[in-house]
């Protein structure tokens, strides 16, 4: 039977999910190599058979907890695809949306989770790979409608055959997340910004691609 099939049954869900809490608490505390399918079913009350039937081993067992995990994330704040059609209210749109990915993206479960694939990136590429497909890239995505849409409002003007809206939304996405994901992944969660300087940040960041983009 196949791992979707399993899925279907809310015990096997409930299983599932158990597993992943469990490897997260463990990978988070201790880091990969550590942890083994020993600690994780003993914590999750998941017996070893039945893990290795769900993930077959500790590193699909990662990057499943990765991709779960990031995904949850985007949706969090991304649940669909955002659109802005009022040119009035565009700009508080736009800068409640990035608030909010920002807000995401500082959880310190998150960063956690960050650095640990960083960490292991060398060994395993998918991990970074599915943190950047599921995480960074829909944000993109979805920064590139949105900046579609400010250009259809003509509040933005897209000069030059270089300049995509994928690219527009590229350097907005630094200008908001560089930053503070440096200082946090880099200082720990004392540099997580408060709200009151997260939203100035991204007040911050506006302003200037406004200045570039603007017409």
């Amino acid at each position: 039977m196949r791992q979707g099939d399993q899925l279907t049954r809310p015990s096997s869900r409930k299983k599932h999910d158990a597993a992943l809490a469990a490897a997260e608490v463990q990978f988070l505390a201790t880091g990969f190599e550590s942890v083994t399918m020993d600690s994780i079913a003993k914590e999750s009350g998941v017996s070893k058979q039945t893990l290795y039937s769900y993930f077959g081993s500790k590193q699909e067992l990662f990057l499943a907890l990765v991709t779960e995990k990031t995904r949850v994330t985007s949706r969090s704040v991304l649940s669909s695809v955002p659109r802005v059609t009022d040119a009035a209210t565009a700009r508080d749109e736009v800068r409640d949306l990035l608030v909010a990915q920002l807000t995401a993206v500082m959880n310190p479960e998150v960063l956690a989770l960050r650095r640990l694939v960083i960490g292991e990136a060398v060994r395993f590429p998918e991990l970074a790979r599915a943190l950047y497909e599921n995480g960074p890239r829909v944000a993109i995505a979805s920064l590139a409608t949105v900046i579609g849409d400010l250009a259809d409002l003509g509040l933005i003007r897209l000069a030059g055959p270089d300049t995509s809206t994928d690219t527009a939304a590229t350097q907005l996405n630094w200008l908001v997340m560089g930053d503070p994901i440096n200082r946090a992944m880099l200082l720990g969660d004392d540099a997580i910004p408060t709200p009151a300087r997260l939203r100035a940040h991204v007040d911050a960041a506006l302003d200037l691609f406004f200045r570039a983009y603007g017409t």
